[in-house]
């Protein structure tokens, strides 16, 4: 690009340029418009949107129109741009140099994704040289990328070096034990990286090895992903003896490993001797109730973990009943996911019984069981006990219209519940009716999903009833239901009259071009969504 003076750009008043510029995204006015010529360059320093854009988000046809080399110019140009997005850009090793390449002398560029793109080892190795004299990098998200074990020992190399990257994505890059093992030895001597983010990766129990000794060392780390690594029992027990000793450690995520009793017996005794763990993702692992046992016993001890996500795991109804029997005692605990675990009425019983004790759990996530409408029983009369719940996923449960019966009663006395998930268990006409009867009354929830419960036109209309008399609830799900243009009327009348409903979902039902009149503006307004597979 040249940086002579453009002849027509003399002529032009600087008000006019301005306008100019007004019609320009912002990619074009960093990209294109800046370097032109000296007197443009001076006139875009002055002009507002540029002095005021810190982030910059390309999308793929414009980054094939500017190319990378010309983004790389603009950053030499820019003094203000603190964060860039070119995820999805396929950017490819020669690409990711140009970028390198500026980044060395950059001062001011904190964020930078390359998220999604075509990054192989050779990108991985002029990045992590920047890296090396960056001195205002913070985060760097290279997700989904192709940089391999070779990238992995580059970029490893320059966190012995760099003392300001503090975030660091590189999920989906099919690293192995080999790149694991630089960057174990990177994170000996690094002291300012908190995040790290290798999940989908295939570390193994071996790179899990090598990440333990590393952590023993490690003063600085605070969130750890290794989700779906391969990681077995052996691995497990690595890190359990490192978390023992590791100081700053609060969020670490080990789901979708293969990690099954003995595994989850090695990492929970960790917890009662670790004071920081703050968040533990154990989820779609292999753990029984055996396991969940050792949970429980390690939740006794434990006083500082307040997320635990035991979520697609085998612990069943006597592992529900270990860990409702430490809920009644524990105070710390404030998320709870046993989504999808087997669960029936049983544990059910033991978990609502759990409840009515427990004074800090906020959310409790079990969509996926099998507890029933006498399991949902047992919830609905904790419910009206307990003083803390905010959040209830039970979707997927069976329950019927039984269950939407006393879950509507318990919601016409609970003064806590915010959030109620009641998705795919057919509850019918009757179990929308119940509920509705409960919301002209209920102040206190804001979201109610009943998506796929077939609860058809009948039900719609005495939702909508209820709806004119409502004034808390703002998020309403009802896809999947089988209602129709009735029920559709009824539904947008009573949003003339609710003002506090914000979003109304009715996605795949059997609404015709009669009930779209009525939906028409309400989806304009942006209140009401809705797609083609409507149309009978």
């Amino acid at each position: 690009m040249s940086n002579k003076t453009h002849p027509k750009l003399d002529v032009l008043s600087v008000e006019l340029v301005y306008r100019i510029l007004d019609y320009l995204n912002d990619c074009d006015l960093v990209c294109s418009a800046s370097n032109v010529s000296s007197r443009l360059n001076a006139i875009i320093h002055t002009y507002s949107r540029y002095q005021t854009l810190t982030t910059l988000n390309l999308e793929s046809d414009q980054i094939r129109h500017q190319g990378a080399q010309n983004i790389a110019e603009a950053l030499k140009q820019t003094k203000i741009l603190t964060t860039l997005n070119l995820e999805s850009i396929l950017i490819r090793d020669q690409e990711a140099q140009h970028i390198a390449k500026v980044l060395e002398q950059n001062k001011t560029l904190t964020t930078l994704n390359f998220g999604s793109s075509k990054i192989g080892g050779e990108g991985a190795k002029h990045l992590a040289k920047a890296l090396e004299q960056n001195k205002t990098l913070t985060t760097l998200n290279l997700g989904s990328n192709k940089i391999g074990d070779e990238g992995a020992k580059h970029l490893a190399k320059a966190l012995e070096q760099n003392n300001t990257l503090i975030t660091l994505h590189l999920s989906w890059n099919t690293i192995g034990p080999e790149g694991i093992h630089y960057f174990a030895k990177a994170l000996e001597q690094n002291k300012t990286l908190t995040t790290l983010d290798l999940g989908s990766n295939k570390i193994g129990d071996e790179g899990a090895k090598h990440l333990a000794k590393a952590l023993e060392q490690n003063n600085a780390l605070m969130s750890l992903n290794l989700r779906s690594n391969q990681i077995g029992d052996q691995g497990a027990k690595h890190l359990a003896e490192a978390l023992e000793q590791h100081t700053t450690l609060t969020t670490l995520n080990l789901g979708s490993n293969e990690i099954g009793d003995e595994g989850a017996q090695y990492v929970v005794r960790a917890l009662e001797q670790n004071n920081t763990l703050t968040t533990l993702n154990l989820e779609s692992n292999k753990i029984s109730e055996q396991g969940a046992q050792y949970v429980a016993r390690a939740l006794e001890q434990n006083n500082t973990l307040t997320t635990l996500n035991l979520q697609n795991n085998l612990i069943g109804d006597q592992g529900a009943q270990h860990i409702a029997k430490v809920l009644e005692q524990n105070t710390t605990l404030t998320t709870l996911n046993l989504g999808s675990n087997e669960i029936g009425g049983e544990g059910a019983k033991h978990l609502a019984k759990a409840l009515e004790q427990n004074n800090t759990l906020t959310r409790l996530y079990l969509s996926w069981n099998k507890v029933g409408p006498e399991g949902i029983h047992y919830f609905a009369k904790a419910l009206e006990q307990n003083k803390t719940l905010a959040t209830l996923y039970v979707g997927h449960n069976h329950i019927g219209a039984d269950g939407a019966q006393q879950l509507a009663k318990a919601l016409e006395n609970n003064k806590t519940l915010t959030v109620l998930y009641i998705d795919y268990n057919d509850i019918g006409a009757d179990g929308g009716k119940h509920l509705a009867k409960a919301l002209e009354n209920n102040k206190t929830l804001t979201t109610l999903d009943l998506d796929n419960n077939q609860i058809g036109d009948q039900g719609a209309n005495h939702l909508a009833t209820a709806l004119e008399k409502n004034e808390t609830l703002t998020m309403l799900f009802l896809s999947e239901n089988k209602i129709g243009d009735e029920g559709a009327q009824h539904l947008a009348k009573a949003l003339e009259k609710n003002k506090t409903l914000t979003r109304l979902r009715l996605d795949d039902n059997d609404i015709g071009h009669e009930g779209m009149r009525f939906l028409k503006h309400l989806m304009q307004e942006g209140r009401v969504s809705w797609n083609h597979r409507n149309y009978r």
